[in-house]
């Protein structure tokens, strides 16, 4: 069976080795990156399944690395920082993370979040390729927006949309219950589930990152409704 290759993208030494060891006691396989340009190359050589993403890199900063690697790659990309400001956490998840953890980190911790996101992700792309029903074989289509679930494509005005993968799942979730509400725990716990710690903001950044996406406003939001005081609503 092939391995499941992780890109990790780090230019010290010992926190790859740290990974490594870890990593590949699980039965993945590691292969690395010591800047940003690298990064780039080796995500279209390796095609990896998941990549660990730090922000301090020798040539581009990470944050830059991963808005050009999003528009490579959907898989999920962690990363893994010693700035610990809260909004270099927020700034992570808008420009395309996944997830984010501060060094000093535990071995453990990180492992259990490369093993959620990787399931998470396999799952969505054997839920939309292998074990379709024919509602899940639909073409959803609201306003300007076309959600091609068999694809996992969605398009506006015809032009397909760069979306991670949480931005890719909170749509559909959307699209899945129309004007129905739902609140930032419903929606954490159905999209992030255990892969994080309950911090609900995460949902409200990649909410406002979708807007920027699907939007033609995003400040007058058509699609993705704010209900005070309860949670949003995707209005069809």
């Amino acid at each position: 069976m092939t391995r499941e290759t992780i890109l990790l993208v780090d230019d010290d030494p010992d926190i790859q080795e740290v990974q490594k060891v870890y990593l590949e006691r699980e039965g993945f396989r590691l292969v690395f990156a010591g800047d940003g340009k690298s990064a780039i190359r080796q995500t279209e050589l390796e095609k990896p399944a998941l990549i660990i993403l730090d922000v301090n890199l020798p040539d581009i900063d990470g944050f830059e690395v991963c808005q050009q690697l999003r528009r490579l790659t959907n898989v999920p990309i962690l990363f893994l920082s010693g700035r610990e400001e809260e909004f270099e956490q927020i700034l992570g998840h808008r420009i395309g993370g996944d997830d984010y953890m501060t060094k000093p980190f535990s071995p453990g911790i990180l492992v259990a979040k490369v093993k959620a996101h990787i399931r998470r992700y396999r799952d969505l792309s054997v839920h939309h390729t292998v074990s379709q029903t024919p509602a899940e074989q639909e073409i959803i289509s609201f306003g300007d927006l076309v959600i091609e679930k068999e694809k996992c494509v969605v398009k506006k005005d015809g032009i397909p949309l760069t979306l991670s993968t949480k931005e890719y799942l909170l749509l559909c979730f959307f699209a899945d219950h129309p004007n129905r509400v739902f609140s930032l725990e419903q929606i954490f716990d159905n999209i992030w589930g255990e892969e994080s710690l309950g911090d609900y903001r995460t949902v409200m950044v990649h909410i406002s990152n979708l807007r920027k996406k699907i939007e033609a406003d995003p400040a007058k939001p058509v699609f993705i409704l704010t209900v005070r005081g309860l949670g949003y609503k995707l209005s069809i």
